[in-house]
């Protein structure tokens, strides 16, 4: 397998199919207020940096930083399920955390949902550790906050 990734557009039909199939798993999962997730539309703004993992003209996974005043925030990470276990999570991250380091971020962070192991682990392995709340995120019982210095 040939991954390549690279800046892409969320309104892509492969993107957005992806896009909407986190935004269904995350909603069958967490209760509505729980669930921060960015529309499709607010991944184009000009301070997000879109990013998409590809094997040929397959889109296998996507992955965002948000500029943030002190900080970026990853977001929007998924990988389709049947491309999983394949590194495309791997390749994506290390991208996102190399972008972070380019646009001199301090600190890189994240809130992901409390029953997601598989993401733990992803973050745990490349230097995310658990933080407290950030940004304008509201104290729940579903999330978990992790950061990474760069």
């Amino acid at each position: 397998m040939t991954l390549i990734v690279e800046p892409g557009n969320p309104a892509a039909p492969q993107t957005t199919a992806l896009l909407k199939a986190s935004h269904t798993l995350m909603q069958s999962l967490f209760p509505a207020e729980d669930n921060h997730f960015l529309s499709i539309d607010a991944l184009t703004a000009p301070h997000i940096h879109f990013f998409i993992a590809r094997e040929d003209t397959t889109t296998l996974g996507c992955g965002a930083i948000v500029e943030k005043t002190g900080y970026g925030e990853i977001k929007s990470m998924f990988v389709d399920p049947d491309a999983r276990g394949k590194g495309v999570a791997d390749a994506l991250l290390r991208q996102l955390i190399d972008h972070a380091t380019k646009l001199k971020l301090p600190a890189i962070k994240l809130e992901t949902g409390t029953g997601l192991h598989a993401a733990h682990r992803l973050y745990t392995r490349h230097g995310f550790t658990t933080c407290g709340i950030f940004g304008d995120y509201i104290e729940n019982d579903t999330s978990l906050f992790m950061e990474r210095p760069l």
